[in-house]
């Protein structure tokens, strides 16, 4: 195991090396390469990782708090039970990525790629998913209240048993997914009444 605390790194290749089980605090990775790395069990606290790439890399069982994944490309990587607590993951790109097991705990998810990203019975309650894209995401029994769904992207994305109540759904499209057992308060019922073109008194 290692420790890594306020190191800056910038474009280096850590694919080939054995990461499991270390500890990084406060350290910055900008563009750095992580590509099919190990990378299970690993904790990282405050640490800010910029343009990075993990794609296919395996993240099992690995604690993130407090950290910052800015425009990074998960593609293909494993992040099976890892945890993400209050991480800024903004403008990251997960297409492929097997989340099952997946934490999320609160967070900044704007703008990331969710496409038919497995988040079945995930606690995901104030979560920001501002301009999101989760099409085809499967979100049955999903707990998302309060979040942030600005312009979030739904197209036939599952959400039968979701429940978003009290999230912000401004701007998104009620027309492109099914909303059968979709727990929903009055104001966004309305809010999707009026998508269908209904004028309420």
């Amino acid at each position: 195991m290692f420790q890594h605390t306020h190191q800056q790194y910038e474009g280096v290749d850590f694919g080939a090396r054995d990461l499991r089980y270390g500890e990084l605090v406060s350290c910055t990775f900008i563009r750095c390469s992580f590509a099919n790395g190990s990378l299970e069990e690993i904790t990282s606290s405050g640490c800010r990782f910029t343009e990075c790439d993990f794609r296919g890399a395996a993240f099992n069982g690995s604690i993130h708090k407090e950290s910052a994944f800015e425009n990074c490309r998960f593609a293909g990587a494993n992040l099976f039970v890892a945890k993400f607590d209050q991480c800024k993951m903004t403008g990251s790109d997960f297409s492929g990525a097997n989340m099952d097991g997946i934490t999320i705990v609160q967070g900044d998810w704007s703008y990331t790629n969710l496409r038919h990203a497995r988040l079945v019975r995930q606690d995901l309650r104030g979560i920001k998913f501002y301009e999101a894209d989760l099409s085809g995401a499967d979100l049955e029994k999903a707990d998302l209240r309060d979040s942030d769904l600005t312009r979030a992207v739904l197209a036939k994305a599952k959400l039968q048993g979701a429940d978003i109540r009290g999230a912000d759904v401004d701007g998104v499209d009620f027309q492109t997914f099914a909303v059968t057992g979709l727990r929903m308060d009055k104001e966004q019922a309305v809010t999707f009444a009026r998508s269908y073109g209904a004028k309420l008194g």
